[in-house]
């Protein structure tokens, strides 16, 4: 089959505009991934008996099980007991709360160099505990790792795909529909191709220029 240049025009605000139902869900889906994978990294920190163990196994459950199954049993079993989500949120929800279990490890890296005489002055200077985290430790654990998160989140980018099983029409499902309805696929599967490839680079890039500064601020500060 011979590539269409004026049926790819036709067809290119179409796929632009599914591209940012992607990059949408992947942005907010990160933001949950983020923050509740530093919750779950601090409570492992600070060894909170009980609760520490049940974060531990719940982690380790997210990362033993797939994102399509999680996505299923969010969407289409939780209802039976009378929990109904949007599919939007649900798709949100389920890749955040996946990959916090992932960004947690990388928090626990950054924690694990920050060096131990850090936590021991704070206890001289009798510091409270949430002070020692906002003040001194994270802000010192978190920049090293950015790179690593910024990993995650090209990853997650490119795994949107499985939310159209939860009939989110995101840059591939759009594809697909595309091609069901013309019977030519090589365009707007390369479209979207593109468009995957065109916003991981450009995420890598952002990931690289804020680790970029992050360092430079670290050697100034020394």
């Amino acid at each position: 089959m011979t590539w269409d240049w004026a049926y790819t025009f036709e067809i290119l605000p179409t796929m632009a505009l599914a591209s940012l139902v992607t990059l949408e869900v992947t942005v907010l889906g990160f933001a949950a991934a983020a923050a509740l994978g530093l919750v779950w990294a601090v409570i492992g920190l600070l060894e909170v008996p009980g609760l520490t163990f049940a974060v531990r196994l719940a982690i380790e459950f997210v990362r033993s099980t797939p994102l399509l199954i999680q996505l299923f049993a969010v969407y289409y079993f939780l209802p039976s007991f009378g929990i109904m989500l949007p599919a939007f949120l649900t798709g949100v929800l389920v890749l955040g709360i996946h990959y916090s279990a992932y960004c947690a490890e990388v928090y626990r890296a950054g924690f694990a160099n920050v060096p131990r005489g850090q936590w021991e002055a704070a206890r001289a200077l009798n510091l409270g505990i949430g002070h020692t985290l906002r003040r001194i430790v994270i802000p010192q654990a978190i920049p090293p790792v950015i790179l690593p998160l910024g990993n995650y989140f090209v990853t997650m980018f490119k795994e949107t795909p499985v939310l159209l099983a939860i009939t989110i029409i995101e840059l591939v499902a759009t594809a697909r529909i595309i091609g069901n309805d013309t019977f030519r696929y090589t365009e707007p599967m390369t479209l979207a191709g593109l468009f995957f490839l065109l916003l991981s680079l450009l995420a890598a890039a952002m990931m690289r220029a804020l680790n970029a500064r992050f360092a430079l601020q670290r050697r100034i500060a020394r």
